[in-house]
């Protein structure tokens, strides 16, 4: 009976006087080092998430395994991250210009059409990569169905005479070097008893099956008698981004 007080005894001097206990290793790296499984029997429900931490267990290359508090919030900041990281429309781009608009003409281009020049800096949502200065063109980052809107108005956005030439808005597909009109739109005029008016402010919108590397000019159709005065103080505005494959 004494040599088992004594062996008591002696257990709890060792294990106050070691700050660190291993279950199956001898060699532990923590107050409480376990190699290998755990079962807890009964645990309690936690009525409410504040107030609570959870145990998360740390798979870091040094394989310590060490088991810390980890904030739910974390874990709901994570979640969301990679769901807006995951579903993000890397396509998305829109611009609108207010002042000093100039149309360039390129030989590819369909006849009568003259693109604006939007800049990178008149951005006001998307990737400043997706748009290219040089040439004023967006570029489509993947094959598949884009939605585009394209609006532009001449000036006040009203004229006192039917502007010649038919002018109004289009966009334009480059592809392969070969430049298209894909859509387009006048601007609308009418006669009155003693004054034509045309109403030159318009817009053009819908979708378009696009393949990854086209490039996308938006500019005026029919603008070669378009006033230079005219078009520094007129403005216009587009947008486009990917909506399906």
């Amino acid at each position: 009976m004494k040599t088992r007080i004594c062996s008591a005894i002696l257990l709890l001097i060792a294990i106050s006087v070691s700050s660190q206990i291993g279950i199956n290793t001898p060699d532990p790296k923590a107050n409480l080092d376990v190699n290998g499984t755990m079962k807890i029997r009964n645990t309690p429900v936690v009525p409410t998430l504040p107030g609570y931490q959870i145990l998360a267990l740390n798979l870091n290359t040094t394989g310590d395994f060490q088991v810390a508090q980890l904030n739910p919030q974390l874990l709901i900041d994570a979640t969301v991250n990679t769901i807006n990281t995951t579903n993000a429309n890397t396509s998305v781009y829109a611009a609108r210009k207010t002042t000093g608009i100039n149309l360039l003409s390129l030989g590819i281009f369909p006849s009568g059409f003259r693109s604006v020049n939007f800049l990178q800096s008149e951005r006001t949502v998307g990737a400043a990569s997706l748009y290219s200065d040089t040439d004023f063109t967006y570029t489509t980052p993947s094959n598949g169905v884009y939605a585009i809107g394209f609006s532009f108005r001449y000036g006040t956005g009203l004229q006192a005479a039917l502007l010649a030439n038919s002018p109004g808005v289009g966009i334009v597909r480059t592809r392969a070097g070969v430049a298209t009109l894909i859509d387009s739109r006048t601007f609308s005029g009418a006669n009155l008893l003693v004054l034509s008016l045309t109403i030159s402010e318009t817009s053009v919108s819908s979708l378009y099956t696009l393949q990854a590397g086209d490039k996308i000019s938006f500019g005026l159709t029919g603008s070669g008698l378009l006033d230079a005065g005219l078009l520094g103080s007129s403005t216009g505005s587009f947008y486009i981004y990917k909506v399906s494959n």
